[in-house]
């Protein structure tokens, strides 16, 4: 071809041979170097003169396996070009990684002439890759052997890098992934410390979330803590405008059984002060049944020592005014000594309790005597109950006393079914409270004198005074609410119980 009719000049092919940074060899039919270019001597440290007519195999290693030259020649039989790596053997002896492309060429009518061999010397790109293969390899068994789950998660939350720990939760969760659920408690726990912890690039630690696995399974809580990484993007668009690439390093370790034996101790500390206010409730109830008790004979002395101090301004002496007196004044000395010994009600700081919690605490508090009994509460709550504002341990002893009443009740009924139904409600502006047993109920006659102070409808099972239904209403008067005995309730006892939210009562 001529130059001037736009083809390429012969000489030209030779030197962009000559110059190439690769390794290129053209070999006969049989496999005996022709040609090798400068570079040909630069990896392999033959000088062209020293192959010239030498087979390729020259460069052949043993710790090739002879499959993968089995290989190469079947793929060159067929007149199909080869590509691959094999260890080669340098003039000094010393091995390298030779990634090879080979390619036959033929004739004008399809038969073989020549070899063209192209290689380059991929040593140092292979130890790096082993190495970076060897410390993914150890960074994921470090991973793998901790005791706790982690991940690493990109920045739209996919999970690149996880532990066995974390496989084993996917598995517990049934499908659904443990890092959007993480992320989704952690958002929504955090609020803005969530994204101000990402942003300034600090993370967060041990904060702790729950997981409800539902199924009837009880929560699980893990205590998480996180790490923001950054690292350069290595993608092309990012070569000549660097930008950064955003990871989470999640670390969550499972808390459940620290957090069971929390609450197994909170509830036996809360079982103990319960048991103390009992006492001390029952101490109230004793001594303010014996003052009252009491003031109706000293009410009738005094009477009678009225009448007589009216007879003897008549005229009218009576020797058992003197007796009277010194009678009634003992009386109210004893009355003043009974009222001083009725402990005073512990003061308590109003704050705003959750209503759901605090029947979830009487439930724990009441589970043996439930269990003993054998009765099936249940257990009904609002998803989203509002806060009431009032003073929380004597809420939890007056839904004790309720819940107490109801056992009371069952244990009286006789009857086969032996249920409490406990039901929350979220109102327009207050919280509702319903506790209802099926027992024997209150008589229509008495559903308002039951709230009065000595008056008991328990039968055998009873050993209060009667007291326990007026605590109540004192506790939901000082907390501006209602207390009834529903009337439309047909089988059994409705407490109704009624507070003003948070947001409708100031402290």
């Amino acid at each position: 071809m001529r130059v001037g009719e736009g083809a390429l000049p012969a000489r030209l092919f030779f030197e962009a041979v000559e110059q190439s940074s690769v390794a290129i060899s053209i070999t006969d039919a049989k496999a005996n170097i022709l040609y090798a270019n400068p570079a040909f001597t630069r990896v392999t440290g033959y000088e062209a003169a020293e192959v010239m007519g030498v087979n390729e195999s020259l460069l052949s290693d043993r710790r090739t396996p002879s499959l993968v030259y089995e290989t190469l020649w079947g793929r060159l039989r067929q007149l199909k070009p080869w590509t691959g790596v094999l260890v080669n053997r340098r003039k000094d002896g010393r091995r390298y990684l030779a990634e090879l492309s080979i390619a036959p060429v033929l004739d004008t009518q399809g038969h073989l002439t020549h070899y063209l061999g192209m290689h380059r010397d991929v040593t140092e790109m292979h130890q790096l890759e082993e190495q970076v293969r060897n410390q993914k390899a150890l960074i994921e068994s470090v991973v793998d052997a901790e005791p706790v789950v982690i991940a690493l998660l990109d920045e739209a939350g996919r999970v690149v890098l996880d532990n066995q720990e974390y496989k084993k939760l996917a598995g517990d969760m049934r499908g659904q992934e443990p890092a959007e659920a993480f992320l989704s408690a952690l958002s929504e726990s955090m609020g803005e410390a969530f994204e101000k912890a990402r942003s300034s690039g600090q993370g967060f630690v041990d904060h702790e979330v729950q997981f409800d696995p539902g199924a009837g399974r009880a929560p699980r809580w893990f205590s998480c803590s996180g790490t923001w990484i950054r690292e350069r993007d290595s993608s092309a668009d990012a070569f000549f405008e660097p930008r950064k690439v955003e990871y989470l390093m999640l670390v969550a370790k499972e808390v459940t059984e620290l957090k069971r034996q929390q609450e197994e101790m909170r509830m036996n500390a809360l079982r103990a002060l319960t048991a103390e206010s009992e006492l001390v409730e029952s101490m109230r109830e004793t001594l303010t049944g014996a003052v009252y008790q009491m003031q109706g004979p000293v009410n009738m002395i005094a009477a009678a020592t009225q009448l007589l101090e009216r007879r003897q301004g008549e005229g009218t002496a009576d020797p058992l005014l003197n007796v009277l007196q010194e009678a009634l004044a003992s009386g109210r000395q004893a009355l003043q000594t009974l009222e001083n010994c009725i402990p005073e009600e512990r003061d308590e700081a109003i704050i705003p309790v959750n209503l759901n919690a605090l029947l979830r605490e009487v439930l724990g508090l009441s589970t043996r005597r439930l269990l003993t009994s054998g009765v099936v509460v249940d257990w009904d709550p609002a998803p989203v109950l509002p806060n009431v504002l009032g003073r929380e341990g004597r809420l939890r002893g007056m839904f004790k006393q309720l819940v107490d009443n109801a056992l009371d009740a069952l244990d009286d009924s006789g009857t086969g079914r032996r249920e409490i139904r406990i039901a929350t409600q979220a109102l327009d502006d207050a919280v509702q409270v319903v506790i209802q047993d099926s027992g024997p109920g209150i008589p229509e006659s008495m559903r308002l004198r039951v709230f009065e102070p000595f008056v008991s409808t328990k039968g055998r099972s009873g050993s209060g005074a009667g007291m326990g239904l007026p605590m109540v209403q004192e506790v939901v008067n000082q907390h501006a609410g209602l207390v009834e005995v529903d009337p439309t309730c047909l089988e059994g006892c409705r407490i109704r119980l009624q507070f003003p939210n948070a947001s409708q009562r100031k402290l």
